[in-house]
């Protein structure tokens, strides 16, 4: 079987699995945690006995003589806007999964979630430079296309600007959108753009990391290599592994505290774990938030 059909079957393993997902779990969840644009003007119709009187439209009731009132609906469109970090550190992971395919996987989930209640769904992914950009649209095949660009697309550039896409997204969507970066955040100043996205935005940052990023094996001279630069360094385990799980803490702990500086909602996972845990987490978390406001 050759790569594309190994594609295909994957894709359509990951559109059956996630629609199961949905109809049984997250369609609900969703739909009670992203609310739409807002409250927009509807119509206008006769003031009848117990209507609010504050919703009186003054200019058509002067107009015909007796009072008419504005009448507003919700408007329960949303876009939803997947930020995919493509960088090649996206293509480490263990035996189990690679963290793009983590990263296909919960994009199709909230995908046929968003699908299920009529909102549209568009993908940005990047790299160091913006690769591709698939508009908002509604329906399954814009669905599967954004999947298939997750786990086929070969991207231009191997490094990794998380500022670059967010400054995109802010330049492209003027309106409000959902937006889900997904990525293994292994950059650094982003601070800002992350900042200026999360205010015009409902941003949540999903990071997706590997155990194996955190610790190195005891056994003596490895070979190490940086998917992003090629760059080979020979250290002796032995003696680098403590101070490199350290160094690896340290920057876990700056990356937390980035994006609760940012106040983004954030959903952590491993190439190791299922992802269904932590999105019904966040789901309930989220819930409970708004239920406070």
């Amino acid at each position: 079987m050759d790569r594309k059909d190994l594609i295909k079957r994957q894709i359509r393993q990951l559109e059956i699995r996630s629609n199961k997902l949905v109809n049984e779990m997250f369609a609900g969840q969703y739909q009670s945690v992203f609310k739409g644009r807002g409250i927009e003007f509807s119509e206008v119709r006769e003031y009848q006995i117990g209507d609010d009187f504050r919703s009186i439209d003054r200019n058509v009731s002067a107009r015909y003589g007796k009072p008419f009132i504005k009448l507003f609906s919700e408007e329960r469109e949303l876009t939803i806007i997947f930020l995919i970090d493509l960088s090649a550190s996206q293509h480490f992971g263990g035996m189990s999964k690679l963290k793009s395919e983590v990263a296909a996987e919960v994009a199709a989930v909230l995908a046929f979630s968003a699908l299920k209640n009529n909102d549209r769904a568009g993908m940005l992914s990047f790299s160091d430079k913006i690769e591709k950009i698939i508009p908002p649209k509604k329906g399954k095949n814009n669905i599967l296309r954004i999947i298939n660009e997750i786990l086929d697309y070969r991207p231009l550039g191997t490094k990794t600007s998380i500022s670059t896409a967010l400054k995109a997204i802010n330049e492209i969507w003027r309106r409000r959108a959902v937006v889900f970066l997904i990525s293994d955040f292994q950059d650094k100043d982003y601070k800002k753009d992350l900042a200026v996205t999360a205010k015009r935005h409902d941003l949540i940052c999903v990071r997706i990391s590997d155990r194996r990023e955190r610790e190195i094996p005891d056994v003596g001279l490895i070979e190490m290599i940086d998917p992003e630069t090629q760059r080979k360094v020979l250290i002796d385990a032995r003696l680098e592994a403590k101070s490199f799980k350290e160094k690896s803490c340290d920057f876990d702990d700056e990356t937390e505290t980035i994006l609760r500086r940012a106040n983004v909602d954030i959903i952590n996972l491993n190439t190791e774990e299922s992802y269904i845990g932590p999105l019904i987490r966040f789901f309930k978390n989220r819930e409970r938030k708004l239920a406070l406001e």
